[in-house]
């Protein structure tokens, strides 16, 4: 991800445009070639001594962001550790507390402070040896991690991952967007609103005309907090949305330090193309964990995982699974919504009696909280959780929102 001092944008009035490359550019390639190969070296090396070389290649300034920001993407491409055989925290203790000792020593004989002696004492008091002690003091340090790996790629691909890193620079400052997707798979739309439930957005998905489907998105600005961690899941968001063909976004952003409003727009004709990988289907682990445990030990019920978009009084509601009861094929959908959504509970609720009556459980964790006003009072359909959800019992709500037997 690109840092805001990394970001270049234009502006035409009220709209923001990002300052994209040409991923044809002969010279930009160039560039990134040069970059990839002292990348491909860095193995072994420090991070603090790979920086330095990257420096020298592309300089500093404000006329030098683009080989910077190719750089700060390559380098998000590291896998780093911490070079040490002891603990750097405590050789540090160790260090400090002897050093006090040393100097203090010094300071009533006169005599100078001798670093060498002081390394050798925590060497002595840790069992290794004073080389050992100077190479941990400190390893973990950013500048000395070192480079175990490094995740390879073309410099075409870097210069089409530069121009999604703007796009996404740009949605860590909205306040909030709009996004119509048409002309996909109904596996296509299904993979899009997992990916909004797998990033933990804030959203409402409506069917619109022609087939399509606009995502009414929060933007991590309109929010009253966790806007730094909300505003990166939405920017992940983005790869997603860039394995559709045609789409069009349009977003609130608040730009700048004294937070001018402004419009940025994204389509699929503007030739941003997704470095993510097309998986599929995304699914939290909180959810693989419950479909596995429910499918161990609940008999009598099908669970599937790959449950088809339900209409709820106007609005696309996508539920987690769907439980179908194998004697009378009575189907439950079912949804898990944890800590880490958030939503009207109380509006979902209604929507959900409303369009779904007796086929339905939401399955609510006791950290979810509406407001300070405390716990709602949930009523049929709902079952409450406090760290993992019973799969037997979900079951039993199941069976009883649905009228039939265990």
């Amino acid at each position: 991800m690109l840092t805001g001092k990394l970001v270049r944008v234009k502006f035409a009035r009220n709209r923001l445009i990002p300052a994209y490359v040409n991923p044809r550019s002969e010279e930009l390639l160039g560039l990134a070639e040069q970059l990839l190969f002292a990348f491909r070296e860095a193995a072994g090396r420090t991070r603090g001594e790979l920086e330095a070389e990257v420096a020298e290649l592309v300089g500093d300034g404000p006329t030098t962001l683009i080989p910077q920001g190719f750089a700060k993407l390559l380098e998000d491409r590291c896998e780093y550790e911490v070079a040490s055989d002891l603990p750097p925290d405590r050789v540090r203790e160790s260090a400090f507390r002897l050093s006090a000792l040393h100097r203090a020593a010094a300071a009533k004989s006169g005599t100078p402070f001798d670093r060498t002696a002081v390394l050798a004492a925590v060497g002595t008091e840790l069992g290794v040896a004073p080389d050992a002690v100077d190479r941990a003091l400190f390893a973990d340090l950013k500048d000395e991690q070192r480079i175990l790996k490094f995740d390879d790629c073309t410099p075409d691909q870097l210069l089409h991952r530069y121009n999604v890193a703007l796009a996404q620079a740009v949605l860590l400052r909205c306040t909030g967007m709009e996004v119509r997707v048409w002309g996909e798979s109904p596996a296509r739309f299904r993979q899009l609103f997992r990916a909004v439930k797998f990033h933990r957005l804030i959203c409402t998905i409506r069917p619109a005309d022609g087939g399509s489907y606009t995502l009414h998105l929060d933007g991590p600005l309109s929010l009253f907090s966790a806007t730094q961690k909300y505003g990166l899941q939405l920017a992940l968001f983005l790869p997603a949305l860039l394995h559709c063909k045609a789409f069009d976004l349009k977003a609130e952003v608040r730009w700048g330090a004294d937070r001018k409003e402004k419009t940025f727009a994204l389509a699929g004709t503007d030739g941003l193309r997704s470095h993510a990988p097309d998986f599929g289907v995304y699914t939290p682990r909180e959810l693989d964990a419950f479909a596995e445990n429910f499918r161990n030990t609940v008999p009598g019920w099908v669970l599937s995982a790959d449950p088809n978009p339900v209409q709820a009084d106007g609005v696309t509601w996508v539920p987690d699974f769907t439980l179908t009861h194998a004697k009378t094929g009575k189907e439950v959908f079912v949804e898990i919504l944890g800590f880490w959504r958030k939503l009207d509970l109380e509006a979902h609720l209604r929507r959900l009696r409303k369009a779904v009556p007796g086929k339905f459980v939401l399955v609510v964790s006791e950290q979810y909280r509406a407001d300070e006003a405390g716990e709602l009072a949930l009523g049929d359909g709902v079952y409450r959780f406090k760290r993992t959800p019973i799969a037997a019992e979900v079951a039993k709500v199941a069976a009883h929102v649905a009228g039939v037997k265990l």
